[in-house]
């Protein structure tokens, strides 16, 4: 879950995990940890038509997600981070 300073979005106050709860940390601003953002909209042939959902979860969480998967994660490294 974010949470912005103001109505337009534009500075991030806070992130929250929407599993555990926990804080993550931000600075001036800016996520300063690893975070799993997913924006999931929903269309046709769905049983939620319409509907977009958002939510953050911190490494942990998205850690043991991932664990119980039948078919692993891809995996790459990357050569830059941006």
């Amino acid at each position: 879950m974010r949470i912005y300073l103001d109505d337009n979005r534009q500075e991030l106050a806070a992130v929250i995990c929407n599993k555990c709860k926990r804080e993550l940390n931000v600075e001036n601003g800016i996520l300063k940890e690893g975070c799993f953002c997913a924006d999931v909209r929903f269309g046709y042939f769905s049983k939620r038509d319409g509907l977009k959902h958002s939510f953050d979860l911190c490494e942990e969480c998205y850690n043991k997600m991932i664990k119980g998967f039948a078919i692993p994660v891809e995996e790459e490294e990357l050569k830059e981070l941006l």
